[in-house]
């Protein structure tokens, strides 16, 4: 690999322990009916006593806020709007929620709950207010809109075979094979050689369709910590790494049958793997 190619990873945002708790405690959603395009048949707002764990808010900017827009991933509006402030989870739930706190032109502060419900493919679609007229403060004339933060360019596209990375059903440093601790232990070495500023390393667990989905989500995440631990161990700086378990829902290979056959999960190896994806400057 040469300083001039540039490789694309694929991950989604989670990481930090604060992540991890939503992931493990989250419910899918409050609104009803919400189908295929992204569209509620009744939108439920969650109360904020009950339900958030950031019952105090945020101040959101702005420019940020005005940047949402229908398309946008889950990976987009977290480093848009930071992660949802309800227990709703990260990666399956089909809506996130935030309380969000604007300051009134004549002093005092007006406070609102914002909801994005996501399509099928996890985009955001449709947006809700409430009160509905907080969202009049997107409307407001500003003197100069901040651009949007673009995010550094992706240097690194790393895809490891789980069969080749970890035992059998194996998830933690214990079940670690020698050649993948090899693998990963040389992605290391190449960051530190030729990454002059590291902004963000996103490690993504997947497995194939066989087995539950708690299961699997609880598997696909613990091995994307297990790398997570490995390359802080080999000198990467743990706060740039996020990590996410997303199970079965991105396969990279379609296979026919539903038994458990040699065939079957042979053809299903390609979805068992892990992503590293590492944004920064070289």
């Amino acid at each position: 690999m040469t300083k001039t190619q540039f490789h694309r990873f694929s991950a989604i945002a989670a990481g930090a322990a604060a992540l991890l708790v939503l992931q493990a405690c989250g419910t899918s959603s409050v609104s009803k009916g919400i189908d295929d395009e992204g569209k509620a048949t009744e939108v439920v707002f969650p109360n904020i006593d009950n339900d958030a764990w950031l019952k105090e808010g945020t101040f959101p900017n702005l420019a940020n806020l005005r940047a949402v827009a229908p398309g946008v991933t889950k990976d987009q509006l977290y480093d848009l709007l930071g992660r949802p402030h309800f227990r709703e989870g990260m990666a399956g739930p089909r809506e996130w929620d935030y309380i969000f706190h604007f300051r009134k032109a004549g002093g005092g502060v007006s406070t609102c709950q914002y909801k994005a419900i996501f399509d099928k493919d996890y985009k955001a679609q449709t947006f809700h207010w409430l009160p509905a007229g907080c969202g009049d403060v997107l409307a407001q004339p500003v003197a100069a809109v901040a651009p949007v933060p673009v995010p550094p360019p992706v240097l690194r596209k790393v895809t490891l075979g789980a069969d080749g990375l970890f035992r059998f059903d194996g998830g933690g440093a214990a079940d670690l094979m020698p050649e993948g601790r090899r693998k990963i232990e040389a992605l290391a070495r190449d960051i530190k050689g030729n990454v002059k500023s590291l902004n963000a390393i996103s490690v993504t667990g997947h497995t194939d369709r066989l087995g539950s989905d708690s299961y699997n989500d609880a598997l696909s995440l613990a091995r994307a910590n297990t790398v997570r631990e490995l390359l802080v161990q080999q000198g990467i700086d743990g706060r740039a790494i996020r990590t996410q378990g997303m199970g079965k829902r991105q396969p990279v290979a379609e296979c026919p049958g539903t038994r458990k056959t040699p065939e079957l999960v042979s053809c299903l190896q390609p979805n068992r793997r892990v992503d590293i994806e590492v944004a920064g400057e070289q």
